[in-house]
């Protein structure tokens, strides 16, 4: 005789404290949950609304210059350090814990073009309107000392751009030509041109340091190596680029901002034709910085906004405006991944969330797993008509709104332009029937 016994193992029910959660068995048959699908769709289209209910990318601003913000450089070792260069010619350091400015420079007569901080964060140096290159101890000067730069290298013409090797004692400025200078020099150790009047941006390749490449005013991209005495490539464009950044994780992408309202990214091996473009814009892109995931990027622009683009997406995830931010010159990405700044010809920079619904603080063992499920469930769904239309949805400016109409109908006009017209009188061969 056959007796069964129901045997229940109190381990597998009862809690270890009283602290945690009842425990809970279940049967992941899918035969026993008919509604499962339909549920986790009710699930996600609530934690998609929930998501844009609680988008408030603000976070704060940082006020103090009496003039447009022109350039900004984050610190190479600190994150809670920005510095800032205004078109007065004042250098700012900001402690964006506190959000306070903790030393202000005199640095240059006129614009501030460029700053960039060295590779061990000892220093840092700028470039101006007034011909000069100087470099300045990170550290504040002490009491009764006076504020002057470590050297001082005077050039020939205007500077319109820094950049500092990742990890050697070299930097390179543009303006006339691409220089490479040694820190130990006054006059520079090598000169670049291919045939241009001026270069707007120069930066090096985070990965492989020895590759540098160059906006210039005859609407190129030039790409150089400091071991050779040539330039390697270069790649024209209908209009002129303004900045450019590499991504930091595949060292062979660049992206640069152009001035016919989208961004472009290249690969350095093929440049001829961009791997992709990216559009929103609805005016001159300024200025572009990469993640350090390297899988986006952020963007800004003289719409007097700044947007998001996933590095393989034509159109932006986020879109960042403010009733009182104007043309948005340049902006970054921390080094945490957290956070975006944008410096705005309104003396202002603005600290924003890199994800706008994101909850600042920490969070609990049970807020963390909430959110990764609703994550999972929004991801899952992402493509639904109803859960696609309340993720993309953004309010706009209505000048914004108005100028993508314009854009969007002057793009339709060129394309019905080159379109084979179909005429109204057609005529149409039957075969004759046999017999």
């Amino acid at each position: 005789m056959k007796v069964k016994v129901l045997s229940r193992n109190p381990d597998d029910y009862v809690r270890e404290t009283t602290r945690d959660i009842h425990r809970v068995p279940r049967n992941y048959d899918p035969t026993l949950h008919p509604f499962e699908v339909p549920r986790e769709y009710t699930r996600a289209l609530n934690a998609t609304k929930l998501e844009r209910v609680f988008a408030k990318p603000f976070v704060g601003s940082l006020d103090g210059h009496k003039d447009g913000i022109n350039c900004m450089a984050k610190h190479s070792k600190s994150l809670s350090t920005l510095l800032s260069g205004a078109c007065d010619g004042e250098v700012k350091l900001w402690n964006l814990t506190k959000r306070e400015c903790f030393r202000t420079v005199p640095a240059h007569e006129g614009f501030v073009r460029g700053i960039v901080s060295r590779f061990c964060g000892t220093s840092f140096f700028t470039v101006g309107d007034d011909k000069t290159i100087k470099q300045w101890k990170m550290e504040p000067p002490g009491y009764g000392e006076q504020e002057e730069p470590m050297s001082t290298i005077l050039g020939r013409a205007v500077f319109t751009g820094i950049d500092h090797h990742q990890t050697g004692e070299t930097f390179a400025t543009c303006g006339q030509t691409v220089d490479i200078w040694d820190e130990q020099r006054t006059s520079p150790i090598r000169s670049f041109s291919w045939g241009v009047d001026s270069f707007s941006c120069v930066r090096y390749n985070p990965v492989e340091t020895e590759l540098l490449a160059s906006c210039a005013s005859d609407r190129s991209i030039v790409l150089y190596d400091m071991r050779e005495a040539t330039p390697l490539k270069k790649v024209i464009m209908k209009l002129r680029s303004n900045t450019l950044c590499w991504n930091p994780m595949e060292a062979y992408y660049l992206t640069c901002s152009c001035e016919d309202y989208n961004l472009y990214t290249y690969d350095m091996r093929v440049l001829d034709q961009p791997v992709t473009v990216h559009m929103d814009h609805v005016s001159a892109v300024l200025d572009v910085d990469y993640s350090p995931t390297g899988r986006e990027f952020v963007s800004a622009s003289f719409d007097k906004t700044i947007r998001i683009f996933p590095k393989d997406s034509g159109h932006s995830r986020e879109v960042y405006h403010t009733k009182r931010m104007q043309h948005v010159i340049c902006v970054r990405w921390s080094a945490d991944n957290k956070y975006i700044l944008s410096g705005s010809d309104e003396m202002n920079i603005r600290l924003w969330k890199a994800n706008a619904s994101e909850k600042l603080g920490v969070l609990t063992p049970r807020e963390r797993m909430t959110r990764d499920y609703n994550q999972k469930l929004r991801e899952k769904f992402q493509h639904h008509p109803q859960v696609r239309r309340i993720a993309r949805h953004r309010h706009l400016p209505h000048d914004i709104y108005k100028q993508r109409r314009e854009l969007r109908e002057m793009k339709d006009a060129r394309r019905r332009k080159y379109v084979q017209p179909s005429f109204p009188f057609s005529c149409h061969c039957f075969p004759c029937p046999s017999g």
